[in-house]
Order: C-alpha cells, then sequence, then structure tokens
C-alpha cells in the first residue's frame, strides 16, 4: 500500500470542510438564540441592548476558530505527495474545532437567552452572564488549540515527505511521534 495514495487529500478536505461547517453552524445557532433574547430585552430597556450584544460576538468569534483551522489546513493540501497520515491527521483537527465549536455555540445561544431576559430583570445578572460566556467561548478555544497543535504535526510531516521524497524513513521513530529525529537522522 502506497503511503501517499491519490484518495488521501479527501480526509484532508473533509478536515476542512468539518471544521468551517460545523463552528458555523455553532456560531449561527448562537448568534440567533441570544438574538432573541435581545430583541425580547430590547421591547423593554432599549438601552440595555448594546451591553447584550456580548452573546452574539462571541458567538461570531467561533467562526472565526473554524475559519483559522480550514485555512491552515488547506494551506497544507497538495494532490501529490500529501500522505494518508496527514489526511487522517488533518480529518480529526477539522472536527476537533468544529465539534466544539458547535458545542460552543450551542452552550453560548442557550446562556445568552437567559441571561439576556433575565438583565431586563436584575441588572447583577450582567457579570455573571459574562462569566458564563467566558467559560463557554473557551470550549471553542480547547478545540482550535488541539485543532492547532494536530495541524502542526501533519504539516511537518507533508513539507518533510516533500523534500525527501527518496528518504528512508524510520518508521518506528514515526510511531512514537518522534519526527524531528527522524527527519534530522534523514538530512545526515
Amino acid at each position: 500500500m502506497s503511503v501517499c495514495p491519490p484518495y488521501a487529500p479527501f480526509f484532508g478536505f473533509a478536515g476542512v470542510a468539518s471544521a468551517m461547517i460545523l463552528s458555523t453552524v455553532g456560531a449561527a445557532f448562537g448568534t440567533s438564540k441570544a438574538g432573541i433574547g435581545i430583541a425580547g430585552l430590547g421591547a423593554f430597556k432599549p438601552e440595555l441592548i448594546m451591553k447584550s450584544l456580548i452573546p452574539v460576538v462571541m458567538s461570531g468569534i467561533i467562526a472565526v476558530y473554524g475559519l483559522v483551522v480550514s485555512v491552515l489546513i488547506a494551506g497544507s493540501l497538495r494532490p501529490n505527495d500529501y500522505s494518508l497520515f496527514a489526511g487522517f491527521v488533518h480529518l480529526g483537527a477539522g472536527l476537533a474545532c468544529g465539534s466544539t465549536g458547535l458545542a460552543a455555540g450551542y452552550a453560548i445561544g442557550f446562556v445568552g437567552d437567559a441571561c439576556v431576559r433575565a438583565y431586563v430583570q436584575e441588572t447583577k445578572v450582567f457579570v455573571a452572564m459574562v462569566l458564563i460566556l467566558i467559560f463557554a467561548e473557551v470550549l471553542g478555544l480547547y478545540g482550535l488549540i488541539v485543532a492547532l497543535i494536530m495541524n502542526t504535526a501533519a504539516t511537518g510531516l507533508v513539507y518533510a515527505h516533500r523534500s525527501k521524497k527518496s528518504a528512508r524513513w524510520d518508521w518506528n521513530a514515526m510511531k512514537a511521534g518522534d519526527a524531528q529525529r527522524t527527519l534530522s537522522r534523514n538530512r545526515e
């Protein structure tokens, strides 16, 4: 079996799509759910609308996380010399970012809606709302961090494979995750 089969980029593109689609769905859900609460608040206290836009802004950031991961993965995709391992790592990175973005958008939407409606009655809820939203947002940030780490590992292997097509690979070291030692040994 080839290390770089012709269908390997499919998995990388699936990672790009899952990061972008799932995180955008999460952001859209969070924006719409929180926006419904803001519309209800605006009917009673229009002066509080600007402070209540925080959940909508935080939902939009979730989509940016997916965009960043999608662009990074897409930047390392090539029709040739793209390993199956890199494709699977990129798929995992896209799913990690996209699914955490979906979960974070869901949490931000429900918390934003409930807290904005409570903010009409009691202004002391604002600080608690911001703290809860931060903890909901950090779920998406965790997925972004994991996806960046995974992409870095896969990108190093993609570029090393391109520069050393005829090099002999030490697969035991690769399995152990020690790509740097393997690459330096091949350069000597």
